[in-house]
């Protein structure tokens, strides 16, 4: 049994992609998904200067 021939073999490597073509319908998806992601980071800038919400703290009952 010879040596080379024993064991798995490694895959042949894919082929590289070209470029993607978009049509009008993913191009305006992905517009879309871009402003949506732009106006999420906006708002989490908005949400870390305010703090915490209400800053009243922990609630303590009344009991003793």
């Amino acid at each position: 049994m010879p040596g080379k021939e024993g064991g798995t073999k490694a895959p042949l490597k894919a082929p590289k992609k070209g470029p993607k073509e978009y049509d009008d319908d993913d191009l305006a998806y992905l517009q879309k998904k871009k402003e949506e992601e732009k106006a999420l980071q906006q708002l989490k800038a908005q949400a870390s200067q305010k703090g915490t919400f209400g800053g009243t703290g922990l609630k303590k009952s009344g009991k003793k």
